[in-house]
């Protein structure tokens, strides 16, 4: 289930390395890496892949330096990227249960079905759902903001209550028109450029930029459960080091 221009999987490392503990992170920065050689991790599973296509690997530029680092520091790296965003409890369940239009009785719905697996089941890279009490903008945004961990937010509020809302983690901004289609008042993704917030106003829809990474971060604790429980004889932790990068002053 990822894009077609997606690197997933098994990037770095030996394969017959034996693991007893493992880093959960959504990065692999130089501070991840870091912190999986002081903590003895011997894999770091990511969100993001550490690199989508090589030339070379060298120590000469910066994603060549990280590789190197992990290879001799005898650390390995399995990433997941697209298929996360689109996999049932991934990353945009855990991003709909923040939103507050899941929980634990309740599931959104698909935003859209961007294709099917072999066993015929949908899969998608975006949720919508319904608060179970509206709100206004400035209340909501409250709330999304601590439940996000994020340091910031930035929005256009259409003046509209906050109801039915879409969310598409990360760069999601391509997917507005579905979310508009969908009779949605409010849109929740990340990476919005200045003229998707005109056609906000001008649609009339709240529109909310959570951040890349804090739209997607949430994720990172479901799989690191998910990882314990299924070897539970392996150590497994998640990343303090990787963090909100953006901030606001």
């Amino acid at each position: 289930m990822k894009m077609e221009h997606d690197n997933v999987g098994f990037l770095v490392g030996s394969s017959d390395s034996d693991v007893a503990k493992i880093l959960v992170s959504l990065d692999i920065t130089n501070d991840v890496i870091t912190e999986a050689l002081d903590t003895g991790a011997e894999l770091i599973v990511s969100h993001h892949p550490l690199f989508k296509t090589l030339n070379s690997v060298t120590d000469m530029d910066l994603t060549g330096k990280k590789i190197v680092r992990l290879i001799s520091g005898g650390v390995s790296a399995i990433c997941m990227h697209t298929n996360l965003d689109a996999a049932r409890g991934g990353v945009n369940d855990t991003l709909a249960r923040a939103a507050g239009i899941a929980g634990e009785n309740r599931e959104a719905e698909f935003l859209f079905e961007e294709g099917f697996l072999e066993s015929g089941e949908a899969f998608s890279y975006g949720r919508v759902g319904y608060l179970e009490h509206p709100c206004s903008m400035p209340e909501y945004l409250d709330k999304l903001k601590i439940s996000l961990n994020a340091n910031g937010l930035r929005y256009h509020d259409s003046g509209r209550k906050v109801h039915k809302i879409a969310v598409v983690g990360g760069s999601g901004g391509i997917d507005f028109h579905k979310a508009v289609k969908k009779g949605c008042d409010t849109f929740i993704t990340a990476d919005i450029k200045y003229s998707l917030f005109l056609e906000a106003k001008e649609t009339g829809i709240n529109l909310i930029d959570g951040g890349h990474f804090c739209t997607e971060n949430p994720v990172m604790s479901i799989v690191a459960e998910k990882l314990q429980k299924a070897f539970p004889g392996t150590d497994v932790i998640t990343s303090e080091r990787d963090n909100q990068t953006v901030m606001f002053y």
